[in-house]
């Protein structure tokens, strides 16, 4: 018995016709990016502090010229887990992305069979007919054959598929740059209470030395009959309320060492041997590019974060839609089928078919309906999330640029402030060792200079972490680090000037 064979002129016709509606305008709303209106400069004034409008840096910590803190960046880059995560993030997205296409295009199965079938010696059209004795009900099928479909996107739903699956790539690699960013931070905040704490320490221990000096200074007058006991009982206080304040600053020392190990992707106790020489804290460099508002947004990855995801919650609402509309497939099928082994492959055991089919879910009970006002939701939260992270974004750098200068100005009186404590010092020595001044005065003096010169170096401190903390409201530093460095980056978008997947 010859195959049954479709007519192929109303085959061909119907391939035809669900080709020609294949490619026509999308189901949903198409994605169009909003229109920003950044300020044309920033509120807070930029010229008594050392800023200015150019194009900011993009290896900014390269600017406190310390190839210490260099170094533990690049390390930072290549082995830190959080970053990892993010890089693995990429390439999930990029992996659902290919499904995603994979979808649109046409797909085939192959299978292969022997089994041995019993037919029903009553069934309709042979059981109502007598048969001679002999006919054989009971068989065995040999099957080897492909079975082949492809869904024709008539109305869009899988194209909406595919700009989702790209705009989440997009928004995995801005939140890669992101982490990116906040590590950036992180290694050079943690630097900057490294050093502040060593350098704490070392004057900490001067004073520990003068006060010791001043310490043997009253004992010798109490010995010569100069001064009370008192003298002494107040340098020994004073003394060792200095030496008190050491443990704690060697703790806040060892922590900044042990965290900056594991920033590296290494044992908290890695970096011990390495940094517990003392060095200085970095200072700023003398100007900091900040850019002008315009620029900001194209620099901020938690924002291009938001917008693209605001781009795939808008081509999810056409993925949902598609739904209400029929789907067409184009489906088609060879093989062999025989009861024999011997003649399985001959062309009298060949079969096939091919042609058009259409599916349509008539009734759900408002589930396609449902997941439509779902889609519609989420769109209006990654609407308000955009606008939320344009609003953070110029907040971040406005009370950054207010932190930097106000502890710049802070920083010059607290150095007015050491200069005054150390002159003041020197008058009370001499006027102690004049017998005009009790040796309270001195110590008065001595612990106003330790305080101050605390002071300046936590403001030192302050202005270099405030200068960090300007660099990562700029969402800057990704930009340094190579593009392709994790190897998922590697198309550039035409459309947007953005990498494509």
């Amino acid at each position: 018995m010859s195959p049954i064979r479709p007519p192929l002129g109303i085959t061909s016709a119907a391939v035809l016709i669900i080709a020609s509606l294949a490619g026509c305008a999308s189901v949903g709303p198409d994605y169009q990016r909003a229109e920003v209106n950044a300020p044309v400069r920033w509120s807070e004034p930029t010229d008594a502090v050392g800023v200015r409008a150019a194009e900011p840096v993009a290896a900014w910590w390269r600017g406190f010229d310390d190839d210490q803190l260099s170094s533990l960046i690049d390390r930072a880059v290549r082995a830190n887990p959080d970053l990892r995560i993010a890089q693995a993030r990429v390439r999930e997205a990029r992996a659902r992305y290919g499904i995603a296409s994979a979808d649109g295009g046409p797909s085939a199965d192959a299978s292969s069979s022997v089994a041995r079938d019993q037919e029903s010696h009553h069934q309709p059209v042979l059981g109502s007919i007598p048969l001679p004795k002999g006919v054989p009900f009971t068989n065995d099928v040999y099957q080897a054959g492909f079975d082949a479909s492809w869904e024709i996107d008539v109305f869009g739903g899988l194209r909406r598929e595919q700009e989702q699956a790209a705009a989440e790539v997009e928004a995995a690699d801005d939140a890669r740059r992101a982490s990116l960013v906040s590590l950036l931070g992180e290694v050079a905040r943690t630097y900057l209470d490294l050093r502040a704490a060593q350098r704490r320490i070392e004057i900490a221990g001067a004073d520990i030395t003068t006060q010791e000096q001043s310490l043997a200074i009253s004992k010798e007058s109490v010995q010569h009959g100069l001064t009370s006991d008192l003298d002494i009982e107040q340098a020994s206080t004073l003394l060792a309320t200095t030496r008190a304040g050491i443990p704690p600053l060697e703790g806040l020392e060892r922590i900044a060492i042990h965290r900056l190990g594991i920033l590296i992707g290494q044992p908290p106790g890695t970096l011990l041997t390495e940094l517990t020489a003392h060095k200085p804290i970095p200072a700023a460099p003398p100007e900091v590019p900040i850019g002008l508002p315009s620029t900001l947004l194209l620099r901020r990855p938690d924002v291009q974060r938001a917008e693209r995801q605001l781009a795939a919650a808008t081509a999810a609402i056409g993925v949902a839609r598609a739904d209400l509309y029929p789907r067409f497939f184009l489906t088609g099928g060879a093989g062999f089928e025989s009861v024999s082994a011997s003649d399985w492959f001959s062309k009298g055991s060949s079969i096939w078919s091919i042609g058009p089919s259409i599916s349509w879910r008539i009734f759900d009970s408002g589930r396609v309906r449902a997941n439509i006002r779902v889609q519609d939701a989420r769109l209006e939260q990654a609407e308000a999330a955009y606008a939320q992270a344009i609003l953070a974004a110029f907040e971040d750098v406005e009370n950054a640029l207010v932190s930097y200068a106000k502890e710049q100005v802070r920083q010059r009186h607290l150095a007015d402030a050491v200069s005054t404590s150390r002159a003041s010092l020197a008058v009370a020595d001499q006027l102690y060792v004049n017998g005009l001044k009790d040796n309270l005065t001195v110590l008065d003096a001595e612990r106003s200079l330790h305080d101050s010169q605390d002071q300046l170096i936590l403001s030192q401190q302050a202005v270099a972490e405030d200068l960090v903390a300007l660099y990562k409201a700029l969402g800057g530093g990704w930009e340094g680090i190579g593009e392709d460095a994790d190897g998922v980056l590697s198309q550039v978008d035409e459309r947007n000037g953005r990498r494509a997947p």
